[in-house]
């Protein structure tokens, strides 16, 4: 499946918040093919599981404000709308990557002794204060005649 166009969009879904609210969910998945059909010129759209269980993770009352989404039109002449995921392919010049690990520096013996804290002296350790034991006195028994 060779991917002819692909561009990536931030939907904004906070009209959704203008529905009721058992409808908002469905309202957003209903904006993002509004939208998709608007911004690619193709009726057919098809919304990935990933992206429509993002939009469900909080319930029908709550979705998402806004969406990070990447829209691929395929050769069967849909668009397919996924969740965005980060991850963007960039082609890099073989030049640029040269080892540098010899720019490493090791850490030498005195700046690690230079760095540790100066010792204190040692804190008297001072007895607990006890206190005073009360002396009870001896109950008297009493004496029968």
């Amino acid at each position: 499946m060779s991917q002819e166009l692909e561009r990536v969009y931030t939907i904004p879904l906070g009209k959704v918040k203008l529905s009721q609210s058992q409808h908002r969910a469905v309202r957003a998945i209903n904006m993002i093919k509004e939208f998709a059909r608007h911004h690619m010129k193709v009726e057919n759209i098809k919304i990935e599981e990933d992206l429509a269980k993002h939009i469900w993770a909080r319930g029908v009352r709550s979705p998402p404000r806004k969406v990070r989404v990447r829209m691929s039109k395929t050769d069967e002449g849909f668009i397919l709308v996924s969740q965005y995921d980060g991850e963007v392919e960039v082609a890099t010049p073989a030049k640029e990557t040269k080892k540098v690990e010899d720019k490493v520096e090791e850490p030498t013996v005195e700046k690690v002794v230079a760095e540790e804290p100066a010792k204190e002296a040692p804190k008297k350790e001072t007895p607990a204060k006890e206190a005073p034991k009360k002396e009870t006195p001896a109950k008297e028994t009493p004496k029968k005649d």
